[in-house]
């Protein structure tokens, strides 16, 4: 698909694009208002494009883990994070927030995963991851449906996997 053939959804609308903006914004700044580190809400983000599929969201959102101390260990094993112990306890919260919002399991798996969840987090936190998850759901779909590039970069990123760990 060449450029020309793409219809961007966020071109072709900008004040929907401005209102989704505007809607991530605020929920940033509910994770911030929680005290969710921009670490976790990295992870969540990019744990939820890996299972959208989301190219260009992963090529944003890896560089931003990177910048917000996410260690290249972690982004490698995110698929896989059930199975190592590299990641804490509000992380391992937020990781189940992230998948149980995008892949919403049947009701039970739902609701254990919930309340695990909840174990790890106060009500503000966990509101909050909830709406970070959504926002991000939101995202990958503008950029999957648009066919947003992504582009080659110059300068090497953390070059961690981003393999999906799923299904899109």
């Amino acid at each position: 698909m060449t450029e020309q053939d793409r219809f961007f959804l966020d071109k072709s609308d900008p004040s929907s694009w401005r209102a989704v903006n505007a809607f991530s914004r605020k929920v940033g700044a509910a994770a911030e208002d929680a005290g969710i580190p921009a670490s976790v809400v990295e992870l969540v983000n990019v744990r939820v494009s890996q299972l959208n599929g989301c190219a260009f969201c992963l090529d944003l959102h890896v560089r931003k883990a990177d910048a917000a101390g996410v260690t290249a260990q972690q982004l490698a094993v995110l698929p896989a994070w059930r199975d190592t112990a590299l990641f804490d306890a509000v992380e391992r919260a937020a990781l189940i927030i992230a998948e149980t919002a995008t892949l919403l399991p049947d009701e039970n798996t739902r609701h254990a995963e919930q309340a695990a969840a909840r174990e790890a987090l106060n009500d503000e936190q966990y509101s909050a991851l909830q709406w970070t998850a959504i926002a991000i759901n939101a995202f990958n779909r503008i950029s999957i449906l648009s066919g947003h590039p992504v582009r080659p970069r110059k300068a090497a990123s953390t070059g961690a996997a981003t393999s999906t760990g799923g299904a899109r």
